[in-house]
C-alpha cells in the first residue's frame, strides 16, 4: 500500500504500458456505470494515436510503486486526462497520488484545473472541491449515450 512510490514521465517505450493501464481499467470499471456503446467510445477515445502523441509531447506520467507501474495520468495545459489506476491496485491511494501530482503541476502554472469527469470518479472530484461547469451527452455509434461533467478546481481549492 504505497510504500515506495514515484512519479516518472513516460517515454516512447512506455506506450504499451500506458495503453494497457488505460484499456484494462476502462474495460474493468466502466461497464458498471455505462452501456456498452459508451465503454467502446471511451476505448476508442483513448486511442493508440492519442496515447503516442501525448507521450511524444511529454504529457504522460506513470506512478510506480517499488518496481511496479500501477497508474497513469496525462496533463495537457490545465487539463487532467487519462487518469487510470489498474483495477487490482485501486482503493490504495494511488489515484489520490496521481491527482495530487497533476493538480500541483497544473496549479503551479494555471489558475484552474479542468477535468472531464466520468461517473466512477465524479464523487471523488466533488469531495476535492471541484465544481461542475458543463454537462455533456454524446450519442455513441450503436445508439447508447455517454454522459459526463466538465469539472473545475480553482487555485486556492475549496
Amino acid at each position: 500500500m504505497m510504500d515506495n512510490y514515484s512519479m516518472i514521465q513516460a517515454a516512447a517505450d512506455d506506450f504499451e504500458t500506458v495503453r494497457q493501464i488505460t484499456q484494462e481499467t476502462i474495460r474493468a470499471v466502466y461497464p458498471a456505470y455505462y452501456p456498452a456503446g459508451a465503454v467502446d467510445f471511451f476505448c476508442r477515445h483513448h486511442s493508440d494515436e492519442s496515447i503516442s502523441a501525448d507521450i511524444a509531447s511529454g504529457k504522460v506520467y506513470l506512478l510506480c510503486d517499488d518496481e511496479t507501474i500501477v497508474g497513469t495520468v496525462t496533463i495537457s495545459g490545465n487539463g487532467i486526462n487519462r487518469l487510470f489506476v489498474l483495477p487490482q491496485h485501486q482503493h490504495r491511494g494511488y489515484g489520490r497520488a496521481l491527482l495530487d501530482f497533476a493538480e500541483q503541476k497544473i496549479l503551479s502554472q494555471h489558475d484552474t484545473v479542468r477535468i472531464d469527469a466520468s461517473f466512477p470518479a465524479k464523487q471523488i472530484y466533488l469531495k476535492r472541491g471541484y465544481r461542475e461547469t458543463e454537462y455533456h451527452v454524446v450519442r455513441t455509434e450503436n445508439g447508447d449515450y455517454l454522459c459526463y461533467d466538465v469539472m473545475v478546481l480553482s487555485k486556492g481549492g475549496k
